[in-house]
């Protein structure tokens, strides 16, 4: 994986007749994104917010006395990724080993992999990327003796003595994946225990599908499952289960990561505990699934104000046909619509740039609908209309459906200057 990306033609967003560029050197070009400099439609990250968001939840963790691996699945970004690492996190977490590969190039030293390996493929990759990176520690997740059967016959057939670092994990009935009960968990962590394939590290668990946005439920549902892994915990270390000196706990999405903090504290009488969270939409947070469970966890918390909206897709205004429609040139190969529409947040009339260009768009402006490259947004037609060339915004929802549909990003300040870009491996 090239280091410093060159920007070209070749990638959407970047001008067709503009020198090629590295990521590292765009904000030396002197653009701005009111100035057109950029093709639309371009997705953006608003540097002030995105600074924010590093911040705040960096300080979170900290004043919680836990550690933050953020799910790097969301951006699959290295220049991201090192902000995240240079802003304090203990590590970073992955879905898959073509994910790792990112995050190991990226400089990351600890490594939760939040998923079950179990193809030939991905074993082997994860081989070779250890004996590459022999300084870094990676953890994946066990959830069966079928799957503890295949390690070792992986093993068995490339001759291969490796020992692998695995947290158990305890699942969720009707959910995703992990152990469904106890005594499943119990006979695992014998099984594992007894193994020369495996090293068992701790115990994960995934709370984000128990999230309802309603605050009583959820409490009540996550802290049903905080206590069960607290129990678990409680039985491995009373059997002295684990197979390395420090107890790695992890859970937390981006919902309900307040919910979970009990759990990550849980205390062993054998050996110290290190409590990881796994938030990963945080660094550019959204306008509306993540902006909603936000507001619950400032009211749980106390909290006045915490992350901030970074992450929008800015589109042209390319036609208005006929009173109280204008059609945008974004689509659903631009911006995530698995949650709800995009939503119109800012814009900038056409020919107008600086900070005092930058508005909120009317209440009225909602896209209803989406082609594969147009977005169909309905208007007020007694109030403000758009007009062919202005600049619209389009606020998103869930920012990992948003990040998969762009190799690169470009940063931008309060007025709309270019001041870098990111890119994304996915």
């Amino acid at each position: 994986m090239k280091s410093d990306v060159v920007l070209d033609a070749t990638l959407k967003g970047f001008p067709v007749a503009a020198e090629p560029c590295p990521v590292s050197q765009l904000g030396a070009r002197s653009w701005n994104l009111l100035d057109d400099a950029l093709a639309y439609p371009v997705a953006v990250l608003r540097r002030p917010a995105l600074m924010h968001n590093l911040a705040w939840m960096q300080d979170f963790v900290q004043r919680k006395g836990v550690a933050l691996a953020p799910h790097g699945k969301t951006t699959l970004s290295p220049e991201l990724f090192r902000m995240q690492l240079q802003a304090g996190a203990w590590g970073l977490t992955f879905a898959n080993v073509h994910q790792l590969r990112v995050g190991l190039a990226a400089g990351a030293q600890r490594v939760i992999i939040a998923n079950q390996l179990v193809s030939d493929a991905d074993l082997d990759g994860l081989d070779l990327l250890l004996r590459q990176y022999t300084h870094v520690r990676v953890w994946f997740l066990v959830d069966s003796l079928a799957q503890l059967d295949a390690l070792a016959d992986w093993g068995v057939r490339r001759n291969n003595p490796r020992c692998w670092d695995v947290l158990l994990e305890l699942g969720i009935a009707g959910y995703r994946t992990g152990c469904r009960t106890h005594d499943q968990a119990l006979a695992l962590a014998q099984a594992m225990a007894a193994s020369t394939v495996v090293r068992l590290g701790g115990v994960e668990c995934y709370e984000g599908g128990l999230g309802r946005c309603d605050s009583a439920h959820d409490i009540e549902a996550v802290s049903g499952l905080v206590r069960s892994v607290q129990v678990l915990v409680q039985q491995l270390d009373a059997q002295n289960l684990w197979g390395n000196d420090e107890v790695l706990l992890s859970a937390g999405g981006s919902a309900v990561f307040d919910l979970v903090i009990p759990m990550l504290k849980t205390q062993v009488k054998s050996r110290p505990v290190q409590g990881v969270l796994r938030s990963g939409c945080y660094v550019t947070h959204d306008h509306w699934n993540y902006a909603r469970y936000l507001k619950l966890v400032e009211t749980r918390e106390g909290l006045s104000a915490s992350l901030q909206p970074a992450l929008e897709v800015w589109a042209k205004v390319q036609s208005v046909p006929e009173p109280g429609l204008a059609i945008l040139t974004a689509g659903r190969r631009d911006v995530s619509f698995d949650q709800c529409m995009p939503m119109p947040v800012r814009w900038a009339a056409r020919g107008h740039t600086g900070a005092v260009a930058i508005q909120a768009t009317p209440e009225s402006w909602k896209v209803k609908s989406l082609s594969d490259q147009h977005a169909h947004m309905v208007f007020d037609a007694e109030w403000v209309w758009p007009q062919v060339g202005d600049r619209v915004a389009l606020g998103i929802s869930h920012p990992c459906t948003t990040f998969d549909k762009w190799r690169w990003m470009a940063i931008i300040e309060d007025d709309g200057r270019i001041s870098g870009a990111i890119s994304t491996h996915f």
